[in-house]
Order: structure tokens, then C-alpha cells, then sequence
């Protein structure tokens, strides 16, 4: 039986970048855009908020662009303030390295295991799970198996060693997109 969890944002990640004002290297991107135009060209900026002093930075999103070359749906988007257009400019990675920023995704995301509970299973199942990343979130397969298992991690490492779970792609370190994996207990 092949089971489907998805790893779901729940929030924008916070941005890692540090600030001038106290040295913190936290950032709360709340969706909002300051847009800047002089004659023929446009500025844009996404605006995050320091987590420690409050003070705002601007991640550049369009810069000296003249305004006839950018689509008007973004452009209206922008003016909107859309947290949609927010959260998919965090993770382009054009954006990312222009701006030298990283994403912090703890606490930002969540694990929808479609309301299977694995606890009442029979000793001998064996379960096939495919892990679907609605959003590119760099997580650990075995933190996401642990918890969609309800396993402790030192557990689940246990099991790959035993070879009782296996995957075509190497379960440690991190991952953002999708994969299977199987499960004998």
C-alpha cells in the first residue's frame, strides 16, 4: 500500500542575513514590497524585519529595470503586496545570491501524513511512502520519516542500518524534493 505525505509551508521562512543595526542574524519577510520608480526605470524590495531590533532591510527584487520590460501582472502583484509573490521570490535563487541571503525553514514548515497512524500496525507491514515537497524545503529524510512514523530519529537510523528502510536516495543530510521510500517492521 503506498502511503502519500506531503512537507507543506506553513509560513515564509525567515531570512538569514545579519544586521547592521545588532548584529542578529534573523529577518521576518511579511510579504509587504516597497516598488520605486524614476522616469523610465523601476526599483523594487521585498522588506524583512529584524527578529531582535525591528529594523528593515530591503531584498532588491527588480533593480533599475526599465518598467516596460517587467510583466504588469507582476508588477500589480507588487503594488498588492502579495505574500504568494513573497514567498515564491524567497526562494528563486536568482534572489537568493543577489541579495546573499539563506533561508531559515525551522518552525516553518509542517508534515501532512494524510492521517495515517503508523502506531497500530500490525509488527510485520511493510509500508511504501512517497514524500511530496509542496515548496522547496531543505529537510532530513529522517527527521520527516521519524516524525510521520512516530519514531525517534536514533530509531529510524537503526532501521536504515538494518536495512529495514530503504530508499533510492541516500537518507542523510537534506533533501527538498520528492521521494520514496519503504519501510518493513
Amino acid at each position: 500500500m503506498l502511503e502519500n505525505w506531503v512537507v507543506m509551508p506553513i509560513c515564509l521562512p525567515l531570512v538569514r542575513r545579519r544586521c547592521h543595526s545588532c548584529a542578529s542574524e534573523r529577518f521576518r519577510a511579511n510579504g509587504k514590497f516597497r516598488v520605486n520608480a524614476n522616469h523610465k526605470l523601476i526599483d523594487a524590495w521585498l522588506l524583512a524585519l529584524c527578529t531582535v531590533c525591528g529594523d528593515t532591510t530591503k531584498l532588491t527584487v527588480l533593480e533599475r529595470m526599465n518598467v516596460r520590460s517587467v510583466r504588469p501582472e507582476l508588477l500589480d502583484r507588487l503594488h498588492d503586496n502579495d505574500p504568494g509573490l513573497a514567498a515564491e521570490l524567497l526562494q528563486d535563487p536568482v534572489v537568493r545570491r543577489r541579495n546573499r541571503i539563506a533561508l531559515d525553514w525551522d518552525n516553518a514548515w509542517r508534515l501532512d501524513t494524510g492521517g495515517s497512524d503508523h502506531l497500530d500496525r500490525e509488527v510485520s507491514d511493510v509500508i511504501d511512502v512517497s514524500v511530496r515537497f509542496a515548496a522547496r524545503i531543505p529537510v532530513r529524510p529522517v527527521r520527516l520519516i521519524a516524525e510521520g512514523c512516530g519514531l525517534s530519529r536514533a530509531e529510524v537510523g537503526r532501521l536504515i542500518t538494518e536495512g529495514n528502510l530503504v530508499s533510492a536516495v541516500r537518507l542523510s543530510g537534506r533533501l527538498s524534493g520528492d521521494f520514496t521510500f519503504t519501510l518493513k517492521r
